[in-house]
């Protein structure tokens, strides 16, 4: 137990007072007359840094910046005292409040104190449409929108800890949510992309950027313009005639900048369109991209370019990268690397910290100021996106890398920082990472997965199974094996109880994965009695399971998030839930009577994927049926 000074430097004092409440089993503020184990000097000499020394019977942490002591006191916590400093002048996280699940203030601001003992010193809140636009109701509308209240409470709370909040929105692409009613067709260029060019669009673009930034401190904006796939090519062509996207872009660009210039706002933007354009084939890594000269000698002064990369762990690729950027795009960019959060129901760890830590490495080695670790919630936001927490804490030390002591024990700094066991949190990735390959950072082949198959085989239709031709040996038991060490291992604290959700998501694959595998053979070669004990056994254990996982799942999303976006996971559990009775019913009524014939179960399933649908990242559209649905 840490005892903090009850006198800490002024701007240190709320930022304190916030941790100690929120961390009470592992510091507290000293009490009156009690001897202070942990006190802190201001020392601008520790540029962008800290030193954590002995003191007596306790500890003196000197530190240039908030968030440096912040930072100190999390690696003390972990038992890890050091010293170390950053070559990076802001390290932040981003966040993703669009796809389906909006955290609550309470939540985000319960993570900034994880991040802050981590030394995070900035927070990227990823709004598509999810704040308020006064005189737009139908901007974020039925999906838990914030309201300027609401961002000034999650700019409150990360101000105490020495973090600057910035907004991150869309101008071009990514406005799907907006695009969909009636009232804004008239601004569409495609059913994604705004119609670049049009009066009206501008008008909507500067009331969303009063809107997102005027309840926050910083001058700073990240105005999206990412996967503007199809610019120019619907809306736009029927109004403004056939255009080449790069000068729609840059022309874009420079309005949007100009509005932003306005208010004094400093933006930011995705670079990858820029590469994507200079393409033959759209590739965002494609190495014979070309930029033309007067892309870059049109970039609008004061646009700073954010090079986002979650793919790669080569260093030398993040290099070449960085590199481009500086030649054809005019200057070193923002670093965004990201933590697998997307598409899956827990964080694919390894495959996080190898690219994370590649990645930090080259943007370090090219004296880049500037990095952001994002967490992406495509398909729903079905995951938790505490499960990122370890791959935050890689992201941070490699931030702090300078000092080859600094960073050797992440597994100290993540205890201190949040709590939770580092090899629990990364042994939870198995519920995707499958046999024989191994969930740990150091396996080039765990590193390289990208499929989910945790998650979609949950969601897997149980009926068709369509997709199961080839399934690896030994995976029922692997997912029984990882349901009984994540149980144990959540209930060994309360910082680690997240751990009861892949715990459950990996009892009811097991047997989900068992019901693929038994049915559809058992009833082509008419063994009455395996179905019989399918349908008295195992579907009904199997349903108490999904059941169990669901309200796990219900609770957690309430818990965390706002009620809006758990229609799209609840009727997906429903849907589930149908499928599964409709099973039953079709297992006993052949049962009952043997000549009447299951069409769904007559033929094998084909090999679909060729490498294996478990080596995939699939959609729940994906997977729930073999239709597509227009």
């Amino acid at each position: 137990m840490l005892h903090v000074e009850a006198d800490p430097p002024a701007e240190l004092s709320d930022g304190l007072g916030d941790l100690v409440r929120a961390f009470p089993h592992r510091m507290r503020t000293a009490a009156a007359g009690e001897p202070a184990t942990v006190r802190f000097t201001p020392d601008p000499g520790l540029v962008r840094g800290y030193a954590t020394i002995a003191d007596g019977a306790g500890w003196r942490i000197r530190y240039d910046r908030p968030c440096d002591a912040y930072r100190a006191l999390g690696t003390l916590a972990g038992g890890n005292p050091h010293q170390a400093a950053t070559s990076f002048e802001t390290l932040g996280v981003m966040i993703d409040v669009s796809r389906n699940a909006v955290m609550r203030p309470t939540t985000i601001a319960s993570l900034l104190r994880r991040y802050a003992l981590m030394g995070v010193n900035q927070l990227w809140l990823y709004l598509e449409d999810t704040y308020t636009v006064p005189g737009e109701p139908l901007v974020g509308y039925a999906r838990g929108r914030y309201t300027a209240d609401e961002l000034r409470e999650i700019d409150d709370a990360a101000h105490r800890l020495g973090i600057e909040v910035v907004p991150c929105v869309q101008t071009l692409g990514h406005l799907e949510q907006v695009l969909q009613w009636p009232r804004y067709f008239a601004f569409r260029d495609t059913d994604r992309v705004l119609l670049a060019g049009a009066p009206e669009a501008y008008d909507l673009i500067g009331r969303m950027l009063d809107a997102a930034t005027s309840p926050l401190r910083s001058n700073r904006i990240h105005i999206g313009l990412d996967e503007a796939h199809g610019v120019g090519t619907g809306g736009y062509r029927r109004r403004f005639g056939d255009r080449p996207p790069f000068e729609i872009l840059r022309e874009h660009l420079d309005r949007v900048s100009a509005l932003c210039a306005d208010r004094g706002l400093r933006p930011m933007i995705w670079s990858d369109m820029y590469f994507r354009l200079g393409s033959a084939t759209g590739d965002y890594y494609d190495p014979r991209t070309e930029i033309p000269a007067w892309v870059t000698e049109s970039m609008p002064p004061g646009v700073q370019l954010v090079y986002w990369d979650y793919e790669h762990t080569d260093p030398a690729f993040y290099r070449d990268w960085i590199g481009r950027h500086r030649d054809a795009l005019g200057g070193p960019p923002v670093f965004a690397a990201g933590v697998w959060t997307h598409h899956r129901m827990w964080a694919q760890l390894p495959r996080s910290l190898a690219t994370i830590t590649a990645g930090m490495a080259a943007a370090r080695d090219c004296g880049l100021a500037e990095a952001v670790v994002t967490m992406w919630g495509n398909d729903g936001t079905e995951g938790d996106l505490y499960s990122a927490l370890p791959g935050v804490q890689t992201f941070a030390d490699a931030g702090y890398g300078n000092d080859p002591g600094a960073t050797t024990n992440t597994a100290a700094n993540l205890l201190g920082s949040a709590g939770i066991c580092l090899d629990d949190w990364i042994a939870a990735s198995a519920v995707d990472i499958l046999p024989p390959v191994v969930p740990l950072p150091t396996e080039p082949a765990a590193a390289a997965w990208t499929g989910n198959a945790g998650k979609w085989l949950l969601w897997h239709d149980p009926v068709l199974s369509f997709l199961t031709a080839e399934l690896p040996d030994g995976l029922a038991e692997h997912y029984r094996a990882l349901a009984d060490r994540l149980t144990a291992a959540a209930d060994r604290n309360a910082d680690d109880a997240p751990l009861a959700f892949p715990a459950a998501l990996a009892a009811a694959v097991a047997d989900k994965v068992v019901l693929h595998q038994r049915t559809g053979p058992a009833y082509r070669r008419g063994d009455r009695d395996e179905i019989r004990e399918i349908t008295e056994t195992l579907l009904p254990r199997l349903v108490e399971r999904i059941r169990r996982l669901h309200a796990i799942h219900r609770d957690t999303w309430h818990a965390r998030n706002k009620p809006f976006g758990w229609d799209v996971i609840d009727r997906r559990y429903g849907g589930l839930q149908a499928r599964l009775d409709h099973l039953d019913r079709l297992l006993r009524g052949w049962l009952d009577d043997p000549t009447r014939p299951i069409e769904e179960l007559t033929e094998p399933p084909q090999v679909a994927i060729p490498e294996g649908a478990h080596t995939r990242c699939l959609t729940h559209a994906r997977v729930a049926s073999p239709s597509f649905i227009h």
